[in-house]
């Protein structure tokens, strides 16, 4: 009956890869267009990420209150509209383009945090056993759409030229408009009723969901810093080519994180999660430090790749934990866990560039190589995360 519904939630995920990675692969395309800094670059992330947490908090009490409908078809119409008004910013503000720029990122991140809030909510709530693995599955789309965001883009690119880089948000722009009309008639499962449903208060005062925020919020630093930065770190510290950093790095690491994901979703029905995000955290700690620390460029290269297999699990994983510890929380708990995984995903990346900035010219290691001992230090913090929450279950275990 729903699997009509689990398809478009899977293409949601792809909306949100866009809705995080299109517009920084071109970057460099902006600058040069509109002379921005790297600053005024770096800003979009920051209001894309803030702007997601902020919707991510502001729509889950309308959501428990209205139904989830409403807001899930609103978050795919705000995606097509803000690559609609990202496409045609130069002429919206022929004086100043970054402006129209910044407001299209406010546009298409909104819609972007209501995917974040809502989709996780609609696979959950669907009827059936194996939840871990089927949100497994569900989230490698996220990769699987990573990987079409950058092959895509990168292609088109070549075809129309830089100059033409529109083009591409209108084309992308199909994708959100179509899962639009999709989620109009889609079955959905119903949502906790409001006199049920496990209160903010309670889950906020919890320490297993407390530290299951945190590990979320780790597990998003782990995975985007290694996402955002592997490009710019061939790059610029490897001395490779910006085509092999892309496709050989990153599309590999995309690649890993949807296998990781893809494997669970269909072998992990008796596979303890916790289990496998602690050796997953562990996998991402070495491969940061062998990415950081390895006088092999390609070797540095394929640990970056590699750290997306370690990460697959701590997102999607972190949330069927909660998932499982309260099934009564509702969209309020969705949107913490979400606000949580942005504020990592945001705070994680800006921290490694901030370490990258004040590295001494003379110190041993590149700047950016120190950042990525810096970035080691989430998947660590994670597994001490894991650890607490382990001990919390055991302890339970063992009074009932």
């Amino acid at each position: 009956m729903y699997k009509s519904t689990i398809h478009a939630c899977y293409i949601g995920n792809l909306v949100g890869a866009l809705v995080t990675n299109l517009s920084p692969l071109l970057f460099v395309v902006l600058m040069e267009d509109f002379s921005l800094s790297f600053e005024q670059v770096g800003r979009l992330v920051l209001i894309n990420f803030f702007t997601q947490i902020v919707a991510d908090l502001g729509f889950s009490k309308p959501v428990d209150r209205y139904g989830i409908r409403p807001f899930i078809t609103l978050g795919h119409f705000l995606v097509f509209l803000g690559f609609i008004t990202f496409a045609f910013a130069p002429r919206l503000v022929p004086d100043n383009p970054y402006i129209g720029i910044m407001i299209a990122t406010v546009i298409f991140s909104c819609g972007g945090g209501l995917l974040e809030l809502l989709l996780s909510a609609i696979v959950q709530a669907v009827p059936g056993d194996a939840k871990a693995a089927a949100m497994s599955l569900f989230h490698s789309f996220y990769a699987w759409g990573f990987i079409a965001v950058v092959v895509v883009t990168t292609f088109m690119l070549e075809i129309i030229g830089q100059e033409n880089w529109y083009f591409i948000f209108l084309l992308w722009a199909v994708v959100p408009l179509l899962n639009f009309f999709n989620f109009l008639r889609v079955p959905l499962a119903p949502q906790v009723p409001d006199r049920h449903r496990t209160s903010t208060k309670v889950l906020t005062t919890t320490p297993f969901f407390i530290l299951i925020v945190a590990g979320i919020a780790l597990g998003g630093a782990a995975e985007v810093t290694m996402s955002q930065w592997t490009s710019a770190y061939a790059e610029i510290t490897l001395g490779l080519s910006k085509k092999m950093g892309d496709l050989l790095g990153l599309c590999l690491f995309a690649g890993l994180l949807g296998l990781g994901r893809v494997l669970y979703g269909t072998f992990g029905k008796n596979i303890d999660v916790w289990k496998v995000m602690f050796w997953g955290s562990l996998l991402a700690a070495v491969c940061y430090l062998v990415a950081a620390l390895s006088p092999l460029p390609i070797v540095s290269l394929i640990a970056c790749a590699g750290c997306g297999l370690g990460v697959a699990l701590l997102w999607p994983g972190s949330v069927t934990q909660a998932a499982q510890r309260f099934p009564l929380g509702g969209a309020s708990m969705f949107a913490i866990l979400a606000a949580g995984g942005d504020t990592g995903a945001a705070v994680g990346p800006w921290l490694v560039g901030l370490v990258a900035d004040v590295v001494p010219h003379n110190f041993s290691l590149r700047p950016l190589s120190v950042g990525m001992l810096v970035g080691a230090l989430y998947p660590i913090a994670m597994m001490v995360c894991l650890l607490f929450i382990r001990r919390i279950m055991r302890k339970e275990t063992h009074l009932s």
